[in-house]
């Protein structure tokens, strides 16, 4: 009787040190998937204070031995509600960037040497630490405008005579060509580096104006010099008197044999060149990419990303003026045959792709 009362009473209890055991183990999965879901926000968390620290602080961790001069101190102003979201398209522009440089397709188009003709692009503030990239047609000229005056030129963008705006022997701007490969290497490590752009054709289309059409800075050579070698070369309608058409300008621009040209008119070409040639942004880590169809978000953004929104203000934008005009674009490319609108893309798409540009396929297709 004593055997067959144990027995049943051994059962039990090992049914119980079953269940206890099914009972830690549950408990243990419970308790390390909330661990786990834990430490995931924390990473997020610390993911999104690294990128907003990226967007105040460019390459911060490249200059423990610079130091800001003491009067200039980084602006403490916080982004209005309605730009919170600013931050992100920003570091959007950049990592868009990075994606397209890495694709060996698009090499070809998005690379290029940091030559001498790159470096002339970019003006100097060593006083500011800052480098700006130029980019003709896209607002470039407020920009020296800013510097010229952040280097001490003249007092207000105001006082500035426009005559003086293009005129690198009096403007106060020096180019980073004009310093020694050890001070080229330190400014591009270390200092706040930006450019603009645009549409690439609305661009091409400014340039067409501003330099063979209305010409208004009276730069005659645009019309007697290089209008006349486009047309030899790619009119090809030979008994056509008239001067330069767009047509004949998009075709120069599609040959892949355009290079030739292109050293005979010298620096003139940086009006129509793509951004990649001017900038060279593969090989330069860019701290900000504005674009001219923002620029009334974009230039405030950069002067405080800068740490120069107290010193100097971005001139009145006229309204209206960045806006993307679909209409005036297909009104130039009418009558241009398809052939010369696809050579002119694919020269084109690297600048299309790097910086989100749509592709215009309602004048391709």
């Amino acid at each position: 009787r004593i055997i067959e009362w144990l027995v049943p009473d051994n059962m039990h209890h090992q049914w119980l040190l079953l269940a206890a055991c099914f009972w830690v183990i549950f408990m243990f999965m419970v308790a390390s998937k909330f661990i786990t879901l834990t430490f995931k926000d924390l990473d997020g968390y610390s993911t999104k204070q690294e990128f907003l620290f990226l967007t105040t602080m460019p390459e911060a961790g490249k200059m423990p031995e610079e130091k800001l001069p003491e009067d200039v101190k980084p602006t403490e102003n916080v982004l209005p509600k309605n730009q919170l979201d600013q931050p992100l398209m920003y570091l959007e522009r950049l990592e868009l960037i990075r994606n397209v440089c890495r694709d060996e397709a698009l090499r070809n188009l998005s690379h290029t040497t940091v030559s001498k003709f790159v470096l002339d692009r970019i003006f100097v503030c060593d006083k500011h630490k800052i480098l700006f990239c130029q980019t003709p047609k896209v607002g470039n000229t407020q920009w020296k405008k800013v510097l010229i005056v952040l280097n001490g030129a003249f007092p207000s963008i105001e006082e500035i005579p426009e005559s003086v705006v293009h005129d690198h022997e009096k403007n106060g701007l020096p180019r980073l060509s004009s310093f020694s490969r050890a001070g080229v290497q330190k400014r591009l490590k270390t200092y706040f580096k930006f450019f603009i752009v645009r549409d690439p054709f609305e661009r091409l289309i400014s340039a067409f104006k501003d330099k063979f059409v209305h010409n208004p800075r009276f730069e005659p050579w645009y019309r007697h010099e290089i209008a006349p070698g486009i047309i030899r070369k790619y009119r090809r309608n030979r008994t056509e008197t008239r001067g330069i058409q767009f047509e004949d300008f998009v075709r120069y621009l599609g040959d892949p044999n355009h290079r030739w040209l292109d050293l005979q008119f010298g620096d003139h070409i940086i009006h129509w060149v793509t951004y990649v040639e001017l900038c060279a942004p593969c090989e330069i880590k860019y701290s900000v990419i504005g674009h001219h169809e923002t620029l009334e978000e974009d230039a405030p953004y950069i002067l405080r990303e800068a740490g120069i929104d107290h010193l100097v203000s971005y001139p009145t934008i006229p309204p209206g003026i960045t806006v993307y005009n679909r209409t005036k674009v297909e009104h130039y490319f009418l009558g241009i045959s398809k052939r010369d609108i696809r050579r002119l893309y694919a020269r084109f798409e690297g600048d299309f792709k790097l910086f989100g540009y749509q592709k215009p396929d309602f004048l391709l297709n």
